[in-house]
């Protein structure tokens, strides 16, 4: 059984609601952990794709590029740092409670500040191919990887 049939298989109905209860399987990315949610590999979707992702304490995502999509979080749980920008020399903090929105082509890297707790974020991605569309970037040459 592929990916899509196994994800697919997680969601009811198909007349124009789906609902994916409890959120289903995790699944890994880039050192993040992520709740699966709804996407076009389980839903028909074309331009949105939701989900939870977890970084676990002392995690790192690596730095990468979100290639023509936007990306929104909300910080459930735990305190996050974005380094991100040009060979991601920028920084931004942000814990529980706070959105973010990230911009099309921005190079980041994302890390998890504490050793003891998670961070836990609902992610929304103006893509329905969650993170077919991310490319890893190199942040001491400041290129794409």
């Amino acid at each position: 059984m592929s990916e899509n049939s196994d994800l697919k298989a997680l969601v009811e109905g198909d007349d124009g609601i789906s609902v994916l209860r409890g959120g289903g399987k995790k699944r890994d990315w880039n050192g993040i952990h992520y709740k699966t949610g709804l996407s076009s590999k389980n839903v028909n979707a074309k331009d949105l794709s939701i989900n939870v992702a977890t970084i676990p304490p002392g995690g790192v995502a690596y730095a990468h590029i979100h290639v023509e999509f936007e990306v929104m979080l909300y910080i459930l749980e735990g305190e996050v740092r974005h380094e991100y920008g040009e060979g991601c020399k920028q920084v931004v903090d942000n814990s529980a409670g706070d959105f973010i929105f990230i911009e099309p082509g921005v190079p980041h890297e994302v890390f998890n500040r504490s050793d003891t707790q998670p961070v836990v974020a609902f992610v929304a991605r103006s893509t329905a191919d969650e993170w077919d569309k991310i490319i890893p970037y190199d942040r001491e040459a400041g290129q794409q990887g």
